[in-house]
């Protein structure tokens, strides 16, 4: 048997442990079954992928380019006060 020694959040090993011993695991168990599951797999078991923004996040992004792009299409405010001025018109 060989031993580990890792340094990990506490606050995350303890949520963590939590989950383990709701499914009647330990830590060593819940190790070993990652360990295993990348060996059989050859892969990390599970996606890692960097955040996409949503539909509605990109819209928003495209829009504030366009915005940028046009800046005389769009009207501006020298202040919040003038904004909500302009909105309750």
């Amino acid at each position: 048997m060989a031993n580990i020694n890792i340094r990990i959040d506490e606050n995350l090993k303890k949520e963590a442990e939590s989950i383990f011993n709701e499914l009647g695991l330990n830590s060593t168990t819940a190790i070993t079954l990652f360990y295993k599951q990348v060996v059989r797999t050859r892969s990390i078991p599970f996606e890692l992928k960097l955040d996409t923004p949503n539909e509605e996040t990109i819209k928003a992004i495209e829009e504030i380019d366009e915005m940028e792009k046009h800046p005389e299409k769009y009207k501006t405010y020298e202040d919040a006060d003038e904004l909500i001025d302009d909105l309750v018109k």
